[in-house]
Order: structure tokens, then C-alpha cells, then sequence
């Protein structure tokens, strides 16, 4: 049997998440997933601040990456990063919560691109990530497990 689309999208980011141990240690929860979207959030912590007190690039790269992983896979098959970028645009300070966006732009064959826009507490836009994906064997859930 067949899951709709919405409900695949949620199994499978409910495996993922299970499975994905960084992404909770780093208490990015992922609040909305839907085919080819997902929104997740990450609390600045103070660890998460580099020396010049504003948050580690490389931890706004981390919550973007998670949630272009999530809007990926929302599809039910593997798929991993084939490359990505980012551009910062604003300094992110301590105690704020970021969010990351996830939008397919398109989808075609095994690959497709993915807009990630990742805003501050406030919306102010702080980062865009954009990612290529590569679909790979096998599914996030297997496909006859009622899931």
C-alpha cells in the first residue's frame, strides 16, 4: 500500500531524525516537514559562539545542511549532498533561535536544488544555502512498512 506524499514525508523525517544524533545534540528540532520542504530550528547556545562572539559559521552551515537533508529525503528515497554553498549576510549573536527553510527548486532524474534560507528570532535573513542532491539506493523507510 502506498502512502500519501505528506505521510511518507513525515516517516521518513521521523527515521532521520531518530538517527540523527548530531542534529539533536546540537537541539535543532525539525518543526515542519512536507515533499521537498522542511523547517528546522537551532538555539544559539554560548559553545556555539566563535571569537568574535557571534555564532560559528560553520554551525549555521550545519542547521542549513540538516534541513536541506530532511526536504531531500521527504521523498522516501536515499539521497545525499552532491554540493552546496552558503553565503552569511549577517552576524548571529547568542541566544537567539535560528531557523532554516528548506524549498525544492526543482527535481529532475537523480538530482535536484534546494533554497535554504535561514533567518534569526527577529526574520531577519542571516544566511542562504543552496544544495545539489543525488538520490542513491535503497529508502529512508522501507516503502511496504506501513510507515
Amino acid at each position: 500500500m502506498t502512502k500519501d506524499p505528506q505521510a511518507l514525508a513525515e516517516a521518513a523525517a521521523a527515521a532521520m531524525y531518530e538517527a540523527d544524533t548530531c542534529s539533536r545534540w546540537l537541539g535543532i528540532v525539525v518543526q515542519e516537514v512536507r515533499p521537498g520542504y522542511a523547517r528546522l530550528t537551532m538555539p544559539v547556545r554560548p559553545e556555539f559562539l566563535n571569537g568574535h562572539g557571534i555564532c560559528h559559521g560553520g554551525l549555521m552551515f550545519t542547521l542549513a545542511d540538516s534541513s536541506f537533508a530532511f526536504a531531500c529525503n521527504s521523498h522516501n528515497i536515499n539521497t545525499v549532498a552532491a554540493g552546496c554553498s552558503i553565503e552569511f549576510l549577517k552576524p548571529v549573536h547568542g541566544d537567539d533561535v535560528l531557523t532554516a527553510e528548506a524549498a525544492e527548486q526543482t527535481l529532475s532524474g537523480r538530482h535536484g536544488i534546494y533554497d535554504i534560507r535561514v533567518t534569526n528570532a527577529a526574520g531577519d535573513v542571516v544566511a542562504m544555502f543552496r544544495g545539489k542532491s543525488a538520490q542513491i539506493r535503497g529508502h529512508v523507510v522501507a516503502p511496504d512498512s506501513g510507515a
